[in-house]
């Protein structure tokens, strides 16, 4: 018995009642679907035999209707093109008709936000080779629904190997959970302190809003510490929290490395009181003039929450982020994140496994790593002489201090100059107690190679 309709290309539904017979009856709807848009222009037909096959009729009938289509303008046949639908003219609209076009709202021509690494930079290539390994190599269970809420156990394996080799991490594949970046990671942590009738997380004086905002959102109180050039004073915790958000290896956006004796401060609070320490190692990898700081987890792996992410490494895109979660947080954390892993994509966890265990990460690393340290070099240079520059011996902003009462002022001028520009005072928690300092957070990495240099002279003429 022949169906009514059938469903080919893009989702064409024919309609074989409209004419009277089988090959009237397809022509009208061939037409019909072309005529109202349903099939766009330059779609392409099955062939005469796909088609009659799919609807139960002769191929002789398919051919005809084809035929008689393209002498009417609907469709075109050509050697080796097959049949599409043709181009057709749209219908000229009355003046007073026409929509009236607004011009695209456009961004700044450059920027130097700090978070972002260069996009242009991402390794194309090098991905895309592993993704076919990684493809090629997938076991077929990974293309069904995942039940580990710790993710691709292959791409635990690589991270557990990476993390204790390149940052002093103590990390069992079990302990392990993936996620979709930082911000996916700390809203479960968010979530499991809540549920343990915490109050409180103490926070560094200057860092993200939207860090600060999640916590709140999730009926957590933030109290800010003080900051200075050691980093965090970790001095000041007090048993009213129940966790504490650190960049311990290199602060943000003030670019202080926590000194040791801050790390074992907050090490002997957390075991003192019971709380938490969530360690924030968003771009740990890239250092330049000092030996590289590893992981505060390294510490006390039982009372630190160690998270990091593929976004300053490789490209925020990705949305992989890693939790290394102490044994007695774990089934929290599973429980809140919920028995299978949907936030990320199997395969892409399975390349970035690929990535890591080939040594292409580690390459790619590098080589941005002489990358950012040449722009910190021609960014340390052009400003030389005219404001101070600190936070650069690690990751991929720095800090450029300005003359008292000036910030403002240069954040104006670098609007003007059409240049994106945050100022320190921006990052500044609201209850902070520190000493007012005008500077602006330069993010280097952000501008593609053939933006640095106009981004750099933006950046100029917009100083003091």
């Amino acid at each position: 018995m022949m169906d009514s309709w059938a469903t080919f290309g893009a989702d064409l539904h024919l309609d074989l009642s409209a004419g009277r017979g089988l090959r009237a009856g397809l022509t009208e709807a061939l037409r019909e679907a072309a005529r109202s848009g349903r099939l766009a222009a330059g779609t392409r037909l099955p062939s005469s035999r796909t088609l009659a096959a799919d609807l139960g009729i002769a191929r002789n009938t398919v051919a005809e209707a084809y035929a008689e289509l393209v002498a009417e303008g609907w469709l075109t046949a050509r050697q080796g093109s097959g049949t599409r639908v043709a181009e057709r003219a749209r219908p000229r609209r009355a003046a007073a008709a026409a929509p009236v076009r607004r011009p695209a709202r456009k961004g700044p021509s450059y920027s130097l936000r700090p978070g972002s690494p260069d996009l242009g930079g991402f390794p194309r290539a090098a991905w895309l080779s592993a993704a076919r390994r990684a493809l090629t190599d997938a076991p077929n269970e990974a293309f069904g629904y995942a039940f580990d809420g710790r993710g691709r156990v292959e791409l635990r394996q690589a991270l557990a190997g990476y993390l204790a080799r390149a940052r002093g991490v103590y990390a069992d594949p079990d302990r392990i959970v993936l996620c979709a970046g930082f911000l996916h990671g700390l809203t479960l942590l968010a979530g499991v302190l809540r549920a343990r009738r915490v109050r409180e997380v103490a926070v560094e004086g200057y860092g993200l809003d939207f860090h600060r905002n999640l916590l709140v959102r999730a009926g957590l109180r933030t109290r800010p510490l003080g900051v200075d050039a050691d980093g965090a004073r970790t001095g000041e915790l007090t048993a009213a929290a129940g966790a504490v958000l650190l960049t311990p290896a290199h602060q943000f956006p003030t670019g202080a490395a926590l000194t040791p004796a801050r790390r074992a401060a907050a090490v002997d609070w957390a075991r003192t009181t019971g709380g938490l320490i969530l360690e924030d190692d968003y771009d740990g990898e890239f250092r330049y003039d000092r030996q590289p700081v590893g992981a505060l987890q390294g510490l006390d792996p039982d009372r630190v929450v160690y998270l990091g992410t593929a976004s300053k490494s490789l490209a925020p895109g990705l949305r992989i982020g890693w939790m290394v979660v102490p044994p007695g947080l774990l089934d929290e954390v599973l429980a809140a994140k919920g028995p299978t892993d949907w936030a990320s994509s199997a395969l892409e966890q399975l390349t970035l496994a690929e990535f890591i265990t080939s040594g292409a990460y580690d390459r790619h690393v590098r080589g941005m790593r002489l990358r950012y340290r040449r722009r910190r070099d021609e960014l340390v240079a052009a400003v030389a002489g005219r404001v101070g520059v600190s936070g650069i011996a690690a990751g991929l902003h720095a800090v450029l201090d300005l003359p008292a009462g000036t910030e403002r002022s240069v954040l104006q001028s670098a609007a003007w100059q059409d240049l994106a520009l945050h100022g320190l005072s921006s990052f500044r928690h609201p209850e902070a107690e520190v000493a007012p300092r005008d500077a602006v957070v330069v993010g280097y990495g952000t501008p593609s190679d053939s933006a640095w240099s106009p981004t750099l002279a933006a950046l100029a003429a917009a100083l003091p």
